[in-house]
């Protein structure tokens, strides 16, 4: 069983910064890619970033601002997010694709790739 736990999420002026952290149940946590996926009242989730043996990837939103990392011996992934905007209001997930080499570098940016889900944290960005 594969358990995911974000934390991290409030409340932050415009300009600040939050880390949301993920703690992931598990010793083949090194293995999963890991990704981070976000969902405002009435919209789609959306894909934020990925991290695994493929590489990294952001949104073009998230360029320039977010930094998706890991610390395996953690098993936990981040996100650190610079220069918040209130547009980045939004429940934000993680999530695992889970181990395995069959998956490719688009995948990982797909929700409809990933097996395993948190709870989700929220964070709110006041202007």
């Amino acid at each position: 069983q594969v358990q995911l736990g974000e934390s991290g999420g409030g409340l932050v002026q415009a300009g600040g910064s939050l880390r949301l952290s993920c703690a992931v149940s598990g010793r083949t946590f090194s293995s999963y890619a890991m990704g981070w996926f976000r969902q405002a009242p009435g919209k789609e989730r959306d894909f934020v970033a990925s991290i695994s043996w493929r590489g990294t990837y952001y949104a073009d939103s998230a360029k320039g601002r977010f930094t998706i990392s890991r610390d395996n011996a953690k098993n936990t992934a981040y996100l650190q997010m610079n220069g918040l905007k209130p547009e980045d209001t939004a429940i934000y997930y993680c999530a695992a694709l889970g181990r395995g080499d069959y998956y490719s570098a688009t995948d990982t940016q797909q929700k409809e790739s990933y097996d395993y889900w948190g709870q989700g944290t929220q964070v709110t960005v006041s202007s």
